[in-house]
Formats: C-alpha cells, structure tokens, sequence
C-alpha cells in the first residue's frame, strides 16, 4: 500500500516534513506533545535515530508513537549501530507494524556523542542499505534467501549541498539515486543563490529534494554550527540579522528568517519541499509554516 508521504511527494504538492526527536530515556509526553501539534500539519515527521551520536529513545518505537497517534512516521535508519542482520530485521518488523518510510543514513562518528566508548558497526552504508530494502522488496535478504513477506518502503537518503569540496558529495547522491533513493532530505541550507546551483545540478535526477532548514535560535548558535557542523554554512549577513534581534526575540527572528527561506523556496519553485529541523523546539514548526505563508 503507498505510504500518504509517497503520494505527497508524486503529487506535485510542496511537501512539508518535520522532526519528532525521542527523549533520552522513557517519559515520552514531550514527544508526543510534539507529534500531536503537528501531525495535522506536515507530511511526514521523521523520526530521529540517536542524533548525533547520542544515545536516546530508538527510531523505531517513535515511528510506532507517531502512527499511534495518526501522524505520518518517517523512519530514520542509520548503518553505525547495527549490522546488515539487525538493519533487515528492523525493516521486517518496521512494515509489518504498518510503517512504509525509510530514510536511509550512514550515521555519525560514535566520537560526537555521549558514549566515546561505543564500537560503530558500519556494516552498510546508507548506499547499500537502500540497495537492501530494494531487495527485500523483490522478496528476499541481502544473502539470497527467500522472504517469507516482503515490504514496500518509500525510502530516501541525505545529501549536503553546502559541502567543500561538494565533488564528493555529487557521487554519493548519485549513488543513492541508482540504489533506489526516491526522495532525498538536504543538511540544513542558508544560502539559497548556492542551493539553486546545486539543484541545477540535481534536477536531471528522477528523485524529490527536500531542503533542509535549521531554525536559527541566535547569533552565537550560528556561529556555532559554522564553526563545528560539517557541511553548513551560515553566511555573515543571516548572523548579522540575528544580533539585531532584541533582547528575548532572537527566537522571533529565527522563525522570521525560517520563515522567509521557505517561502522564497516554494515560490521560485527551487526543490520539491522542506524539511523543517527545529532541534528541541519543535512546538514552533506551526510558527514557522505561518511565516511561510504555508498555514
């Protein structure tokens, strides 16, 4: 059966994703706070597989909390914890808990997070798990053997368009393209003259783009993700606009500016949608989608 997320993206619509990180341990009010604000508002909301490293509530049993609650559940499967056994598994147990969206990630380095002692598996890569499920769809496991029961995922990968040098980043894309990647979610992108050349390029591929925006919280927090996260770049004038925020209203402008960036994306028609990151508050997405002019 085609996954709602599926059909908005054939639709032709601008699509909307969100995020509904898991706490680290077992109150889960704040999540499902979160997925109850906006499940009736985007498309899909993904579901977060220990972020950065860090040890918290697993994707899969958040994915199971959002389609309780009526929400669209983007499964985010990342390769660094788990081998091709477990990763197949989870997929098996995934769609026969009515779950039909996959985004497909390699994961970070163990030594970003809070568990520096931990082993990465990296058994596949984001690449190779695509190819995995593509697999598993015709009905049988990465080692031949027949399915008793497939699945039928509308699975995605990542890509960073603000890389440099982005060469690198160009083949993985293409990569994920030919192992079955039918949308693809962008790392968090501010500079938009930079994002239209990517997407010139990227236009020639048979695949959604989701361009990924990071609610900017403050000045500091962009210099921060400037100086410490791979593959995005906050210009100078977007950190200048944030130090011009009163005192108390810095989180007003980052919704302001999130705000204006989607809309500019959606009415110059530059991808096919957003996917909205606003880490640890997701309570201000409605927010952002009203800037936009989208709500």
């Amino acid at each position: 059966m085609t996954s709602a997320f599926k059909k908005a993206l054939d639709s032709g619509k601008f699509v909307v994703t969100a995020e509904a990180a898991p706490s680290k341990g077992t109150r889960l009010e704040k999540m499902q706070h979160h997925v109850e604000i906006l499940k009736d508002k985007v498309d899909g909301l993904n579901v977060t597989d220990h972020q950065s490293s860090v040890m918290r509530y697993p994707s899969l049993g958040g994915a199971l909390l959002v389609k309780e609650q009526g929400g669209e559940p983007i499964l985010q499967m990342t390769c660094r914890d788990r081998n091709r056994l477990a990763l197949q598994a989870d997929l098996l147990f995934a769609y026969s808990r009515g779950i039909r969206n996959v985004l497909c990630l390699t994961g970070d380095s163990v030594m970003l997070g809070d568990h520096k002692e931990a082993k990465g598996v990296f058994d596949l890569d984001s690449s190779q798990l695509l190819a995995a499920i593509r697999t598993m769809e015709r009905g049988k496991d990465m080692a031949g053997n027949e399915l008793d029961g497939g699945i039928e995922m509308c699975a995605g990968a990542i890509v960073t368009p603000e890389a440099n040098p982005i060469e690198p980043q160009m083949i993985k894309f293409e990569k994920k393209i030919e192992a079955g990647a039918e949308f693809i979610q962008t790392q968090a992108v501010y500079d938009l003259d930079n994002f239209k050349r990517f997407m010139d390029y990227a236009r020639r591929f048979p695949v959604k783009i989701l361009a990924g925006i990071i609610l900017l919280t403050s000045a500091p927090m962009a210099r921060f993700m400037n100086k410490n996260v791979a593959g995005v770049v906050v210009p100078q004038a977007l950190i200048d606009e944030m130090a011009t925020a009163p005192k108390g209203g810095a989180l007003r402008k980052g919704i302001e500016v999130a705000g204006r960036m989607i809309r500019q994306i959606e009415e110059e028609e530059i991808c096919d949608g957003v996917h909205i990151m606003a880490i640890g508050k997701e309570e201000v997405v409605p927010e952002i989608m009203t800037e936009a002019g989208l709500l």
